[in-house]
């Protein structure tokens, strides 16, 4: 059920990858318990082993919990149904009704959304941060209700690289832990419990299982914020659970405590849990990842240098390129490279350029290892304003490249017979 894999990483990243075990895949909704003692022991958390019923735990899923848990260089993760659960869950373990979250403004449009209007249906409020790359403005927009900071790596579509040294060390003066949503990059390129977040947030969908072919999400806790430090901010990690017969998560679990509640009562109650095929897929995924995240990022800057030179290409936003305000920020955090994402600007309205891509695939989504287009004005950011669109780095003229693995002349000529 702990999700948490012993190892020690003196390992490369690649042979950790594929190192995993070889797991069957156990297609079962639950599991038999050896004695009435044994089930209530599992019920109460005092078998953290056993697995009673996949919404909370499952054997095939348990396994890719721990790899990524281990490519992160986290204490535990948490598999859950999308990328999307994997934030919400995240943030509700930390923020109830009358709290507060500070985030970045350049968002993913989904993510955005979540927190600006969905999360204020359960009371919790969200600031958003219009330059992130500014300190002083995450300390300001802190106050005394705040639980949690959150922000993307790599941003999703402008392609900011965020300063995590700096952003955790201004949440760590509040109080409060950093959360980031670490999909574009993915472990590979960039691991920021190192460079001091507290918890990371994945869309497995993408990069991670890398085909296109399953939905699904992942928290991992790094395991060192202490919750009790100031427990009266956090009740639900330090009080008597009334759940589970009065058990405080931090004094049963420790560093476990987080994600250990995230699973037992949220995940638990809300029910998002992920199908073990989809984490069988997973798992399957991580094996080439480091080889696909070579290729994807090669590939994307070839792609980026050419649009950059492109007479009818305004702007080219991509950390990747030197001309990038983010260039020397991403030689910093990812040395491998930025990934994928190249997003660059044409005047006007670029939804007919988007029409006559023809090797690109026009879909809602990323990490494919097949190269995908769309317009986020129009499709992933289109339900903030434009003035929030603006602040995520949305333009009508901005299109949204993730760049797979096929021969890069290809994508080239493709890119090019569409902007003639």
């Amino acid at each position: 059920m702990v999700g948490r894999r012993d190892v020690t990483r003196r390992w490369s990243f690649e042979t950790r990858q594929v190192h995993a075990p070889a797991v069957p895949l156990y297609q079962s909704t639950s599991f038999v318990l050896g004695s009435a003692e044994h089930a209530a022991d599992v019920f109460a958390l005092r078998d953290l082993e056993s697995h009673a019923y996949t919404r909370l735990s499952n054997p095939t899923t348990q396994v890719v919990e721990e790899l990524v848990a281990d490519l992160e260089g986290g204490g535990a993760a948490v598999a859950v149904a999308s990328g999307q659960a994997a934030t919400a869950l995240a943030v509700l373990n930390l923020a109830r009704s009358g709290d507060h979250v500070v985030a970045s403004a350049s968002l993913y449009g989904g993510t955005y959304t979540l927190l600006a209007h969905t999360l204020a249906d359960f009371g919790v409020t969200v600031d958003f941060v219009r330059d992130p790359d500014d300190p002083d403005a995450w300390r300001a927009a802190v106050s005394p209700s705040t639980r949690a900071f959150y922000a993307e790596t790599v941003g999703n579509p402008r392609g900011d690289v965020l300063d995590v040294a700096a952003v955790a060390g201004v949440a760590h003066e509040a109080g409060v832990p950093l959360i980031v949503d670490n999909t574009v990059p993915t472990p590979y390129l960039e691991r920021p419990l190192e460079h001091g977040a507290d918890i990371v947030v994945h869309s497995t969908t993408k990069f991670l299982s890398g085909h296109g072919t399953g939905i699904g999400g992942m928290v991992v806790d790094g395991g060192r914020f202490d919750y009790g430090a100031d427990a009266e901010r956090w009740p639900g990690l330090t009080r008597p659970d009334p759940t589970y017969d009065g058990l405080v998560f931090t004094e049963a679990f420790g560093d476990l405590a987080y994600a250990l509640r995230l699973r037992a009562r949220l995940v638990r109650d809300l029910g998002p849990a992920v199908s073990p095929f989809t984490s069988f897929l997973l798992r399957q995924g991580i094996e080439t990842l480091s080889l696909r995240m070579e290729r994807h990022t090669s590939n994307a800057r070839t792609v980026a240098e050419w649009l950059l030179a492109h007479p009818r290409v305004t702007a080219v936003h991509y950390a990747g390129l030197p001309s990038s305000p983010w260039h020397d920020r991403a030689a910093r955090y990812l040395p491998r490279g930025v990934g994928a994402i190249v997003a660059f600007e044409l005047s006007g309205d670029a939804r007919d350029f988007v029409d006559r891509l023809e090797l690109f695939s026009h879909l809602a989504n990323i990490g494919d290892v097949r190269s995908l287009v769309i317009h986020p004005a129009s499709t992933t950011h289109a339900q903030l304003s434009p003035d929030r669109q603006r602040a995520a780095g949305v333009t009508p003229g901005l299109v949204r490249l993730s760049v797979g693995l096929e021969n890069v002349a290809d994508l080239i000529g493709d890119l090019d017979g569409a902007l003639a």
